[in-house]
């Protein structure tokens, strides 16, 4: 898994066109932002912005594992699948929580911090950590900022080089997010060149759903882009 962080302080091509509404609250003033208009309609903006999943799917063992060790955070029930409004407040709060985890933990492979090739999923207890880590961490935190469980999406992909990397999809009004430990700024799912693999179901964090999608056109950033 990937876990060093690459500094971007570009708002990337495609976001100019977000602002809307499902489930967080903001004020009129930030969803009336002239920087995050709306496309011409619902739909295409959707078709353009989610990612198409499958059907059920093999579950990692990495989250298998952290289940057993924090039974409370996946004995949850099943709930409706639920969107984040995408309004400018909310797209500040997905930021700073994004560079906030990119910047407090120190990155470090699965094999040199915990001795095993097997994929260890876990909160940062000790500061440090590969990309799970970093996912995981995120969706904690936005948790505690009154996000919806539903719209919080641990998600497996390729990145950039093929290799096997994990981030966090946060599911909007506008489409699929995503934050990511090795870009600090957000960005759509289909902006990243990712090839995505599978992710959590919206209803059931413990049910996974296959993708098998390229997200975008792949563009490497540049750390002083």
């Amino acid at each position: 898994m990937r876990h060093s962080p690459v500094l971007t302080s570009s708002l990337l091509l495609g976001f100019v066109s977000l602002i809307g509404a499902t489930s967080l609250q903001a004020s009129p003033a930030a969803a009336q932002s002239t920087l995050f208009k709306s496309r011409s309609t619902q739909s295409s903006v959707n078709g353009l912005r989610s990612a198409a999943v499958g059907g059920s799917t093999s579950v990692p063992y990495g989250w298998i594992d952290f289940c057993h060790r924090r039974p409370k955070e996946c004995k949850v029930p099943a709930l409706p699948a639920a969107n984040v409004k995408l309004t400018a407040q909310n797209l500040r709060i997905l930021k700073r929580i994004n560079q906030k985890a990119n910047s407090s933990i120190k990155p470090v492979s699965n094999f040199d911090h915990w001795g095993t090739m097997a994929d260890h999923w876990d909160y940062p207890v000790d500061g440090k950590g590969d990309c799970k880590i970093y996912a995981l961490y995120k969706r904690k935190l936005l948790l505690e900022a009154g996000f919806p469980r539903q719209a919080l999406l641990m998600t497996v992909v390729r990145d950039l080089d093929n290799e096997g990397h994990t981030i966090l999809t946060v599911k909007t009004d506008k489409g699929d997010l995503v934050l990511d430990n090795l870009v600090n700024e957000v960005r759509p799912w289909n902006a990243t060149g990712y090839y995505f693999l599978k992710r959590q179901s919206q209803q059931n964090p413990n049910t996974w759903v296959s993708i098998n999608q390229r997200g975008g056109t792949s563009k490497r950033l540049s750390p002083s882009s």
